[in-house]
């Protein structure tokens, strides 16, 4: 048996790994290209930066192709990885279980999660590294009745964390875990770069392969299942190329950090998010956002000196992205949510002694895409939509049927594990 799986994130490794392990033949496809981390010293665009040169989140592509950026029609920034490991590999490496929208759903991923347990490293062993600033911030949090827990990280090797503070960056350490430490030196599955998906081919109300695009040249690749894994935006592309369509309920989390200005903050060389807070349509943690740092004018100071507090939001699913467009728009309601979460914020800072007047915004941006083809009750068994053909497959935040505001990492390779063997079941 031949199976594609459409992208090498979170979702796509998980779903080749299982499908390997059932002794399915896996071509894993991917547009990007291996990960290579951020070579450069931050430090070396200071001067560029103070000028005011970096006009467009987008230019940071040219340096760090492995980021993709898009901007939404209201100027939201999207944040995705293009690379085999997807966005693991500039993500935070948050282990985070967060899926009681499924569970309500009835979607039950224990088993799951329990495997998961033993297959991927989770660790909170990282507080031994906390600076007393970190310590001091857990402390108020803990005073304001916020509850903070250690984040669980998903750590390669912790003893090989020097608490650089790049992990969106991409780890040159090998402590970080990313998603294609999944599949290397799996036997039964090959990893093509890239290799541009178009379409899913459909004949007969069966998947029979893939359109792919390699340069200029455009072929079809065949195969007995497809399992599409490219991510909250770049699946519903190509479900809807195919003639599969989906639902314009986009969501993307947005981020939203609340900083101020404090000599010596060194949080630029802290783990970042290393606890959160959970509130009911939020999460708060410490963090440097480099994107501010970079494109924000109101970040022109020394990174070292920089304080701020993240804002994770869980937004309405409106919204959709056909490929060029990107229409997320936010909501009263999301903005209610945001406006409380900035009290909170500010509540944090007061308490560190940052009067509300001195703090500053970071860029609005987000990371998370998807819930366009939202798993509804009906298919809690099957994770199967009844517009897919029958051995046709999606193994990633699409399915979600609402935002977290929460890292889905972990939640989403327990949904692509379960997708994986339903698929040849």
């Amino acid at each position: 048996m031949k199976a594609i799986v459409v992208g090498s994130g979170a979702g796509g490794c998980m779903a080749a790994k299982e499908l390997a392990a059932q002794g399915v033949d896996v071509t894993l496809l991917e547009s990007g290209r291996a990960f290579k981390p951020f070579s450069f010293k931050t430090e070396s665009f200071e001067p560029m930066r103070q000028a005011g040169l970096f006009l467009d989140e987008r230019m940071i592509q040219m340096l760090f192709p492995e980021m993709r950026i898009d901007k939404a029609q209201d100027g939201m920034v999207h944040v995705i990885g293009r690379c085999v490991g997807g966005t693991t590999a500039l993500a935070t490496g948050n282990a985070l279980r967060y899926d009681r929208f499924l569970a309500d759903i009835g979607v039950d991923l224990d088993a799951e999660f329990a495997e998961l347990e033993g297959e991927v490293p989770q660790s909170t062993g990282h507080r031994g590294n906390w600076s007393p600033l970190t310590e001091r911030l857990f402390s108020v949090f803990e005073d304001l009745g916020l509850e903070p827990q250690v984040t669980p990280k998903f750590m390669e090797d912790p003893a090989r964390c020097v608490a650089c503070g790049k992990c969106v960056l991409g780890c040159k350490f090998g402590a970080k875990w990313t998603a294609d430490k999944l599949i290397e030196g799996v036997p039964g599955i090959t990893v093509e770069t890239g290799v541009t998906v178009q379409q899913v081919v459909i004949e007969g109300g069966r998947a029979t392969g893939v359109v792919v695009k390699r340069g200029f040249a455009t072929e079809m690749l065949p195969a007995d299942t497809v399992i599409v894994a490219a991510g909250g935006l770049g699946t519903p592309v190509i479900l809807e190329a195919s003639g599969i369509p989906t639902s314009p309920t986009l969501f993307v989390d947005p981020v939203l950090c609340v900083a101020a200005k404090w000599e010596g903050a060194s949080l630029d060389r802290q783990l970042p998010m290393p606890f959160v807070s959970e509130q009911p349509d939020y999460i708060l943690s410490p963090y440097f956002d480099w994107l501010s740092f970079f494109f924000n004018k109101g970040w022109r100071m020394p990174q070292g000196d920089i304080m701020s507090i993240m804002i994770k939001m869980a937004d309405a699913s409106v919204g959709s992205y056909d490929g060029k467009t990107l229409d997320k728009p936010l909501l009263d309601s999301d903005w209610e949510i945001i406006a409380g979460a900035v009290d909170v914020s500010h509540d944090i800072l007061e308490a560190m002694g940052i009067p509300r007047e001195k703090t500053f915004f970071g860029t609005l941006n987000a990371g998370h895409p998807g819930g366009c083809l939202p798993l509804t009750e009906a298919e809690a068994e099957t994770l199967h939509n009844p517009a897919l053909p029958p051995n046709l497959y999606v193994a990633d935040a699409s399915l979600f049927p609402r935002s977290m505001g929460n890292p889905p990492i972990l939640t989403i390779m327990a949904l692509a594990k379960k997708a994986a063997r339903l698929a040849v079941s």
